[in-house]
């Protein structure tokens, strides 16, 4: 009630502005900008009326933007299938939304709760595997661990043995192989999506109640890493984020806000990037969704840390 009712007070101010003649784009920009935020929220049926008002009352290049953005949203494939010198891997849509980030009930990093709106984006469907690592990298996680033990070895597994500063290589790689611009999921993006998005079922574990379920963590893994995918995939069809390796982030480290944030990216400094997920090695406690939380610095690689895909 409360977008609708901010709506159709801002349609009224245009509606003056238009008699008026005085800050008509001004105006109709905030009007496109707020009808975006509920696509996002509520999508296309819900705010079919919002965009055709713009378009009609506003004309010119905010008509074209409004226009331009619904044929964006709906042009979005809800699985990108990408393959790279032979090894394949899928990317899912997560269409944006708000959501709750955090928890007030667990650990002191999970504080406090704050309200986060991400527009739409993609993220992989599995961490990278050892197959498209080595395929863009040329190198095998048996030649990144340097002296430290194998935690499982085979094409499906997840790639561990990488710090941020590679992974940052990785992607340029990637990137110039593909033409696309994979990067890393911001933190927002990852917790959002770990949680299924807004298909989400409120679970403690990433896909559901029951760890054994949807994770490796240290009551099952036999004490390493197991084939991607194996474990039962959460609402947006996601694998393993609860669990099997840590998942590398964009951010700096850094303690949650309170205040509600748009697109967050985290703090502009710091001298640790978050890491996401738990892994085979962590109790269930550690591997829920909003307590799976944790740093490394950027040149830091270990056997539990392996990173996921955005777009």
């Amino acid at each position: 009630m409360k977008k609708v009712l901010c709506f159709c007070m801002g349609l009224f101010m245009l509606q003056s502005a238009a008699v008026f003649a005085q800050d008509l784009d001004a105006e109709c920009r905030n009007l496109l900008r707020l009808a975006k935020k509920h696509y996002l929220e509520l999508g296309e049926k819900e705010t079919a009326k919002e965009f055709e008002t713009i378009i009609n009352l506003c004309g010119g290049s905010i008509a074209a933007e409004a226009k331009a953005f619904l044929r964006e949203q709906k042009n979005k494939k809800p699985v990108e299938t990408i393959t790279v010198k032979g090894v394949t891997f899928k990317m899912i849509l997560v269409e944006g939304g708000t959501f709750n980030m955090g928890s007030n009930d667990g650990y002191e990093w999970e504080k406090p709760v704050h309200s986060v709106t991400l527009s739409d984006y993609y993220i992989a469907e599995t961490e990278v595997t050892q197959e498209l690592w080595e395929a863009v990298m040329g190198t095998s996680v048996r030649q990144q661990r340097g002296e430290w033990p194998i935690y499982g070895e085979g094409a499906n597994y997840p790639m561990y043995y990488v710090d941020w500063n590679e992974v940052q290589e990785f992607i340029t790689r990637l990137n110039q192989l593909t033409g696309k611009h994979f990067r890393l999921p911001t933190e927002a993006e990852w917790e959002y999506a770990a949680r299924g998005g807004n298909r989400s079922g409120h679970y403690t574990y990433s896909g559901g109640g029951n760890i054994d379920a949807v994770g490796w963590y240290r009551g099952n893994s036999g004490g390493e890493t197991h084939n991607v995918a194996t474990k039962r995939p959460n609402e947006l069809g996601l694998y393993d984020m609860s669990g099997n390796v840590w998942e590398l982030c964009h951010d700096w480290y850094g303690d949650y806000s309170s205040a509600s944030q748009t697109n967050p990216a985290g703090p502009d400094s710091g001298s640790r990037r978050v890491i996401r997920g738990g892994s085979w090695s962590d109790p269930a406690a550690r591997v829920r969704v909003s307590s799976a939380r944790y740093n490394s610095t950027p040149s830091e690689r270990n056997g539990f840390l392996g990173f996921r895909l955005a777009l």
